[in-house]
């Protein structure tokens, strides 16, 4: 992995990561992008998706609060993309707990060429054929192993990148486990759509989409470290997330990343 390498790239270069993402998170996951380095753009009007799309460094699709409207918007600037070589990063939020989110997310993983698809052990085995359970957005008691990660990887056609108390990121052949991270991101809404944001920021500038989806993790993990070690409680980490990922030192990342 070449995490620092690949984080001072993102800072010198900004690349502009397109987000089609939801209410609750889109305040957040702009401002992770800017702290991070990289520029973000929240369109989503159908009018202007495909232009924007086309001329944007990666593509982030976020189903959390869905529309038709917006389905139709990710579809088109989904298909700009795929024309463009733009990278698309997936984070189908809630899939398996209503129909209408299980559909979306598979329509777009079949309609589009996904890059990396990003969730928690329940969405993702949800997409992976597997039964989980999901309660509102948050995964109660699935097995997000490598294993699961391996499997969708195969079975999607795409990266798929696992994120719980320990991240497993697989292209179907090769899979990373990231143990970074601290238990406080599990207690601040958005960190889940944060790091798929993240994700789209490495993909912006990595090629190889398994390496930008761990080092991504890796990066987020470390920020969500620091974030903790100056906050009291869900209130001043949220706060101390975003000066975390503003300060990550690109010389020094790789040495903190815990791969397995």
């Amino acid at each position: 992995m070449n995490t620092g390498a690949d984080l001072a790239a993102i800072r010198e270069r900004k690349p502009l990561v397109h987000q089609i993402t939801n209410f609750v998170v889109m305040n957040e996951t702009a401002n992770a992008t800017l702290a991070l380095g990289a520029l973000p753009v929240m369109a989503h009007a159908l009018q202007e998706v495909e232009e924007m799309a086309s001329a944007s460094s990666a593509l982030v699709l976020n189903i959390g609060t869905l529309s038709d409207e917006w389905v139709e918007a990710m579809l088109a600037a989904g298909k700009a993309a795929n024309r463009a070589g733009v990278p698309i990063v997936l984070d189908p939020v809630g899939a398996g707990a209503t129909r209408y989110r299980t559909e979306t997310s598979k329509r777009l993983l079949a309609e589009l060429d996904v890059t990396i698809v990003r969730g928690n052990a329940a969405e993702i085995a949800t997409l992976g054929g597997r039964q989980a359970e999901i309660r509102g957005v948050e995964s109660v008691g699935a097995d997000g192993g490598p294993e699961l990660a391996r499997e969708a990887a195969r079975l999607l056609g795409c990266v798929a990148a696992v994120t719980g108390p320990v991240d497993h990121v697989s292209d179907g052949q090769t899979t990373h486990a990231v143990s970074n991270g601290h238990e406080l991101l599990g207690t601040v809404t958005g960190t889940g759509c944060m790091s798929t944001a993240i994700t789209g920021c490495f993909a912006g500038v990595r090629s190889d989409a398994l390496a930008a989806a761990t080092e991504a993790l890796v990066a987020f993990g470390v920020a969500g470290e620091d974030a903790a070690k100056k906050a009291n409680g869900p209130g001043s980490f949220h706060v101390a997330l975003y000066d975390a990922l503003h300060g990550l030192d690109s010389k020094k990342l790789d040495s903190r990343a815990k791969l397995g």
